[in-house]
Order: structure tokens, then sequence, then C-alpha cells
């Protein structure tokens, strides 16, 4: 259909708009009284909200089906009201009139218009919309039968890249239950193999596990566009190693600094923010240092491959019960490299590991290939929803 062809219609005009009003704080509960009641963005999940809260004297109501819109930080988002329920003041419930709007047409415009909404609440000391601004807003409305036919394209596009999604995620339940039931405490004869700290794993040179340059040794002000990459926790976060934020240090700077060299295939783990995430080094990384952030083990590769220690270091139930002990009592949690090095593994047969090792790498690879698709499908639904709402689907 040509743009042209869509006229433009206010929200006030085709919907009825309810604007949440926080009730009385003694009518809060979690036992199950009352309405569900939803405050805000915090509550809502992929499509509809969790319900954590009832409310015994609503003020604002919404009914099901409604599309709830975060009016206060973040600006914008939006699910579906599950049932009945009471909104507070961080919502309001756009209801479309049946007869004027279809509900996925409106659904998916707002994913449209987020942006739009984002920018729009910006600028305030606490960002929001009122209702004059919700029910102003500008939808492009063909007939009835046109925005049918575009949601449900959109629909198939929006279940192909969810699809998409879910599939990587599968991937990472996988692993770990090949993980834990073939070099992990459900393994055949892992109470027969030996324990080792972790520190006996590493290679049998000086160095071998390190932490980064601390305090005045490396400033944030000496990072520069390029040069020697230095690595940080964004590389490490995900329990795989990303290229994320890139940092660089002059060659002269390096110099000063070589003895943290991080190597292809050495293990990096997260001991400050989100600690206890771990990595393996790729093979085809630059000349790299660490941050302060990491600390990096050159492992002995005789004894154990890196990629068994990386999933020992965030998943196995025995390592994490010994950084929790070791976390107790401490005023933030964090690792340093005492605790990393005293932490026992059992260590399975190096032929277990490998055989664990070669499912992993074909997983990994499979992974990536679904993660290029998902990327693909996620493109393919934005200009599809770009294309619909400027009339050219």
């Amino acid at each position: 259909m040509n743009s042209t062809a869509m006229p433009l219609k206010t929200l006030a005009s085709i919907t009825t708009i309810t604007m949440g009003q926080s009730p009385p704080g003694e009518s809060y509960n979690t036992d199950t009284n009352g309405l569900p009641f939803f405050q805000g963005k915090a509550e809502f999940g992929d499509k509809y909200p969790q319900i954590i809260k009832w409310c015994t004297a609503p003020t604002r109501i919404a009914e099901e089906g409604d599309i709830l819109m975060s009016v206060r930080a973040p600006v914008g988002p939006v699910n579906i009201a599950p049932c009945k329920c009471c909104i507070g003041r961080g919502l309001a419930s756009i209801r479309p009139d049946k007869t004027k709007v279809d509900r996925g047409y409106l659904w998916h415009f707002f994913g449209y218009l987020q942006p739009q909404l984002s920018n729009k609440g910006e600028g305030s000391t606490f960002a929001a919309i009122n209702r004059n601004d919700v029910e102003q807003i500008k939808i492009p409305l063909p007939p009835l039968p046109e925005q049918k036919r575009i949601a449900a394209l959109l629909d198939k596009a929006d279940a192909i890249r969810r699809k998409r999604a879910e599939a990587r995620q599968l991937t990472d339940a996988f692993l770990q239950s090949v993980f834990i039931n073939t070099v992990g405490p459900l393994a055949p004869n892992y109470n027969n193999w030996s324990s080792y700290r972790i520190e006996q794993l590493a290679d049998p040179v000086p160095g071998a596990m390190r932490t980064g340059p601390f305090g005045s040794d490396l400033k944030h002000s000496e990072f520069v566009d390029e040069g020697i990459a230095v690595l940080g926790i964004d590389n490490a976060v995900q329990n795989r190693f990303t290229w994320a934020e890139k940092r660089f240090i002059t060659e002269e700077k390096y110099a000063d600094l070589m003895r943290y060299t991080v190597k292809p295939q050495d293990v990096i783990i997260t001991i400050m923010g989100t600690t206890g995430r771990s990595a393996v080094v790729p093979n085809d990384i630059p000349l790299a240092i660490s941050t302060k952030h990491l600390a990096t083990i050159t492992v002995n590769r005789d004894l154990v491959y890196p990629e068994f220690l990386s999933f020992c270091i965030h998943l196995h139930p025995d390592i994490l019960k010994q950084i929790d002990v070791a976390n107790k009592g401490a005023i933030m949690s964090g690792l340093n490299l005492g605790v990393i090095k005293g932490l026992r593994i059992k260590l399975p047969p190096i032929n277990v590991q490998k055989a664990f090792v070669s499912k992993l790498r074909k997983v990994e690879h499979n992974r990536e290939m679904i993660k290029a698709s998902s990327e693909k499908s996620n493109t393919l639904f934005k200009c599809l929803v770009q294309y619909a709402f400027k009339g050219k689907l």
C-alpha cells in the first residue's frame, strides 16, 4: 500500500486510554488478594508482565488484552495485560476500538514507535510522558483488512526471529547438560578422578597465573584509538570470548606492561564487577594485555584443556560452592588470584576432556551459525516493521 493512502489518526480517536495511578500502599500484598498489580516496566516480560504483587484497593484498572505502555523511565516499552489488573502510575493501558484498529497492528506499531517515545521522554530529571502525549500519538491507519494483513506478516516474521533466539538458548542449555554429564559431577567414574588445585593445572612457568596492571600502572586516560589491545570484563562476561568495547595502549606503554600479555588459549576470569565469568582466548587474538579486572591462566595442556577449565570456573557446582564460601564475610564480593589458585576440581582423564571439547567445538560452531541466522532474522523483522508503517509493505 502507498504511504499516501494511509491516513494518520490520533491514538485517542481509536483507543480508550487509562493512565495508571498508585493505589494506597497498605493495599499491596503478595498473598494473591485482590487484582494483580503492575507498577511499571520492572514487571515486563517478553510479551506479558510477571505477576509479583496484588492490590485490594485498585484505583486504575486495565482489562485482559489491553496494551500496557511504560510512561515513566524507560518510556515506550509495551506488554499485554494477561488479565484484569490494577496499574500504577508508571503505566498506561491502551484498549483498541475493534471497529477501528486491529490489536496486533497496534502492538507492532508500538514496537516501531518505541525509539521515538524514548526520545520524547528524555530531557527531564525523571523521563516521563503524560496523558496528552499518549493521546496525541499519531498512527498510520489503513483499512482494517489491511491492518490484519500487515499484522499477520509481522507476526510470522516475529515468530521466526523468536525461534532463532530460542535455539541459541537451547544450545547453551545443551552444553551445560553435556558438561555436567560427561566431565562434571554426573559423569561416570567422577568420584574416582583425582582432585587438583587450579594452580597445579597452570603451565609450570613464572607468571602463568596473573592479574592485570593495578592502580596507577594503567590509567583510563592512557587508552588510545589503536595499538595494543586491552582485554576487560566485557570480553568474558558472556562466558565465551567476545569482542565488545575496543581499548588500546601504545607500543611504548606495552613495553612497560608486557608481563600482562594474554596469549592464545589462555583462560581469562572476571574478578571484579560481574565476577566468576570465564572464557578461552581465541587463537587469532592480536597482541593484547588484560586489565586489573581479569585473572589470566596459561594452562598446562598436558593436563587440562583450556575449554574444560573455563567451563569449570563458571559452571562446575563444586567450584561455585568454593567461590561462595570464599566470599562469605567479605565486604565486597569478588575474586582474587589467591582464591582462584586454591580452587579444587576433579580432573577427568585427558581423553575424556578431549571428547567433551570436541563436542563443545561442534556445538559452538552450530551456535555461531544460529547466531548469524538470528541476526539476519532480527534485521529482516526491523526492515519489515519500517516498511509496514511507512505504507510500503
